[in-house]
């Protein structure tokens, strides 16, 4: 299995690996096209790695095209399981849908910006000046209600398995439970409601290479979002998540089945 990377850091140790420098992607096309997988390309080069040359990459193009947008994201996740998924309102940023959000949902709530990671772009809306700060930052609406929380749960699925889970406690500043923002790392166990849902959604979006967000209310998880590049504060010095990409990329590679599909209609002799 030969494998073409464009993240050095996160294929450190990979066999059979040639890394690249994304800008120089076209200068090696017949390497691309060759190689049994193509690992962590940036986003921009998506259409012409998978329409143009015919690759295969990882993560999957759903965890690209899901994770690139937390409006897309969100409205993924209500197809999916909208019984998961916080109250959530998505608007243009027009007058009238400043002043409907703002009659419509209770303070305090939460609002983001649709491409932000670690923390950033997220904030507790407390009072009309804080709502008409944040109108100011962002192209689209995108409010939360707010959850009683002071942990969520990372949990990071490679393919088919969940690798690690692990609750993110608040900062002391509070709110954010994000490790980049101050937040705190605890490796008390994690219910199996929360991992089997990110196990569940993950197999229906088709995404292969994410860490969710999860928080627990009273027991029930609801699904905050994924980060397709997430930190690794949370995994150990471990090998665990490098062998799991390796052993779902073989398990990708080889035939389902070597005979081929059996023929719908008896051939005829």
């Amino acid at each position: 299995m030969h494998l073409v990377s464009f993240d050095i850091f996160r294929t450190l140790g990979f066999p059979d690996t040639t890394v690249l420098k994304p800008a120089q992607f076209l200068n090696h096309k017949p390497l691309l096209q060759d190689a049994d997988w193509v690992l962590f390309p940036e986003y921009w080069q998506l259409n012409a790695l998978v329409y143009g040359l015919g690759c295969r990459v990882f993560p999957s193009e759903a965890s690209y095209r899901i994770g690139h947008d937390k409006v897309e994201m969100t409205r993924a996740f209500q197809t999916v399981a909208p019984e998961h998924t916080p109250w959530t309102l998505i608007e243009a940023n027009g007058p009238e849908e400043r002043d409907q959000i703002w009659n419509t949902m209770p303070l305090p709530f939460v609002a983001k910006l649709p491409k932000a990671s670690m923390g950033e772009g997220v904030w507790l809306i407390e009072s009309r000046k804080d709502w008409l700060s944040y109108c100011e930052k962002t192209p689209v609406l995108y409010v939360q209600e707010y959850l009683p929380i002071d942990r969520d749960v990372r949990v990071v699925v490679v393919g088919d398995q969940v690798v690690t889970a692990y609750w993110r406690t608040q900062a002391e500043q509070g709110f954010y439970n994000n490790v980049a923002r101050g937040g705190g790392i605890d490796n008390a166990p994690v219910p199996a409601v929360v991992t089997d849902l990110a196990l569940r959604m993950a197999q229906r979006l088709g995404v292969d290479h994410v860490g969710f967000d999860i928080a627990l209310v009273e027991g029930y998880p609801y699904v905050l979002e994924f980060n397709r590049l997430f930190g690794n504060q949370g995994l150990g010095q471990g090998s665990e998540l490098k062998d799991a990409i390796l052993g779902y990329l073989r398990s990708k590679s080889a035939p389902e089945d070597p005979d081929g599909p059996a023929p719908l209609w008896p051939v005829a002799v």
